[in-house]
Formats: C-alpha cells, sequence, structure tokens
C-alpha cells in the first residue's frame, strides 16, 4: 500500500511538473507574441511620423513657391499699371517721359 501511494505521489509530482513546463511555455509564447506586436506598433509608428514629417516638409515648399509665384504676378500686375499710367518708379530707366520731379 506504501509503493502505491509512492506512486500516486510520483504520478502527482509529474503532473504537476508538466503543468508547470506547459505553463512557462505558454506565458513565453505570449511574452514573445506581446512583444512581437509592440515591435509591429512602434514600426509603424515610426513610419507615419516620417511619412508626416516628408509631407510636412513638401507642404511647407508648395506654399513657399506658391507664395512666390504670387508675389511675382502682383510685382509683375504693378509694373503693368504703372507703365499704363505711365508712372515708372524705377529710377535706372533712361525713359525721358517719366521724371521723379512732380512739377510736369
Amino acid at each position: 500500500m506504501a509503493s502505491q501511494g509512492r506512486d500516486i505521489s510520483h504520478k502527482a509530482g509529474e503532473i504537476a511538473g508538466q503543468a508547470q513546463a506547459k505553463r512557462d511555455e505558454v506565458v513565453k509564447e505570449a511574452s514573445n507574441a506581446s512583444q512581437a506586436a509592440a515591435d509591429k506598433t512602434s514600426s509603424a509608428a515610426h513610419s507615419a511620423k516620417d511619412t508626416a514629417s516628408e509631407t510636412k516638409d513638401q507642404s511647407a515648399n508648395f506654399l513657399q513657391q506658391t507664395g512666390e509665384q504670387v508675389k511675382s504676378i502682383a510685382q509683375g500686375a504693378a509694373e503693368a499699371v504703372k507703365s499704363t499710367l505711365g508712372i515708372n518708379s524705377d529710377p535706372s530707366s533712361n525713359n525721358s517721359s517719366s521724371t521723379n520731379n512732380p512739377s510736369n
């Protein structure tokens, strides 16, 4: 009877050991899956940040170019109006019909 008790105790120990090993395996797999998900999330966030930064830079460049074009168009329009009215604000111009003397 004592040997039967030792066999049951031995079997219980084996089962407990197998359960512990299985639990450790499941915990390790869960930890690995969690780390993989965290890595993917971090990579996706980094990629999104890079894309946003690149888009921001492109937008700023586009707005700067557009501003320069609008400024150039406005200057051209102002010069056209001055030319039409006979007003020349360019002192380097040698046009004799336009002078900076208001008594004319």
